[in-house]
């Protein structure tokens, strides 16, 4: 067993484990410690515990000391400093003219580095904007281009449901997100019910889906052919959180419909029919404009700093 504590450098973040060694840390508690590019000023958001060796990748770097009072001040002063480079940083996009959007900048604790973080529509050639602004800030200088999500994550801002953005209060990391999740959740394939606030399909589609990939695995399949109690039917329809599903049966010209809960029924022929895309006609255009969401999710790959 390892004794770590959890450290968190940015809310909403990923958390890291560092080696406490003696020091016994409260939760809530800032403190510095070392990582692969220097010191590191963060919140300790899970204190010491006790894990197996094999959950965690070692060696763990240590927490140099708890925030001292002048360490505190320091990182203030850096989140000052960060507002005047980003009003620099701004008039030098706009002096060389590149379309690129600033979004947000990050002073390494021990100001040896100083991160801007960008978004834009392709490949931006911001050599000269690195030149000048090495000369103002005299300190190693790096632009970051980051995707849709990661800026949303930064900015902020509240969902359809009302709730704080999941990125903004708890998600550590993004997770692919697909079409084919909002279709095996029977949810409508329509572009503005499904997207979040960063135009990206939302990333609650997948808190559900390991439960509907399981039941769907033992569910029958639309076009289905089982045995009831009532006779052999064609599975027409399934709830399938609730693991009902809806036949159909068809008696000399008559035509019924009942529904049966998953044990009560005997899968025949488990074959498969071209399912309607949801209640509501998907338009051709909006299933493009899904897949081209899709598509750019899985390009826009945005990998953490390396602790």
């Amino acid at each position: 067993m390892k004794n770590i504590v959890g450290v968190r450098f940015k809310k909403p973040g990923k958390i890291y484990f560092f080696d406490p060694g003696r020091l016994k840390i409260e939760k809530n508690t800032y403190v510095i410690v070392e990582t692969s590019s220097g010191e590191e000023y963060g919140e300790a958001v899970i204190v010491n515990r006790l894990i197996p060796e094999d959950k965690i990748v070692s060696p763990l770097k240590p927490v140099i000391r708890i925030a001292t009072r002048g360490d505190i001040r320091h990182n203030e002063d850096n989140k000052r400093k960060e507002k005047e480079a980003m009003k620099i940083c701004l008039e030098k996009i706009k002096e060389h003219k590149l379309k690129m959007k600033l979004i947000d900048v990050e002073y390494k604790f021990d100001n040896t580095k100083i991160l801007f973080y960008f978004t834009a529509d392709g490949r931006i050639d911001f050599r000269e904007l690195v030149k000048d602004l090495a000369a103002i800030f005299k300190v190693r200088i790096e632009l970051r281009q980051i995707g849709v999500r990661d800026e949303i994550k930064r900015m902020g801002g509240n969902g359809v449901c009302g709730r704080e953005l999941c990125c903004c209060s708890f998600l550590g990391n993004f997770e692919a997100v697909s079409i084919k999740m909002a279709k095996e959740q029977n949810i409508s394939l329509n572009p503005s019910k499904i997207s979040g606030n960063c135009g990206r399909l939302m990333c609650c589609l997948k808190y559900e889906q390991n439960v509907y990939e399981e039941k769907l695995e033992r569910l029958p399949k639309i076009g289905a052919i089982v045995e009831t109690d009532d006779g052999v039917g064609e599975v027409v329809g399934i709830e399938i959180l609730k693991e009902i599903i809806k036949v159909r049966f068809k008696e000399d010209d008559e035509t019924f419909f009942k529904k049966y809960n998953m044990k009560d029924v005997k899968i025949i022929k488990n074959i498969e029919k071209e399912i309607e895309e949801n209640d509501e006609e998907t338009s051709e255009e909006d299933l493009n404009e899904l897949k081209k969401l899709e598509e750019l999710d899985k390009i826009e790959n945005v990998t953490e700093d390396e602790i």
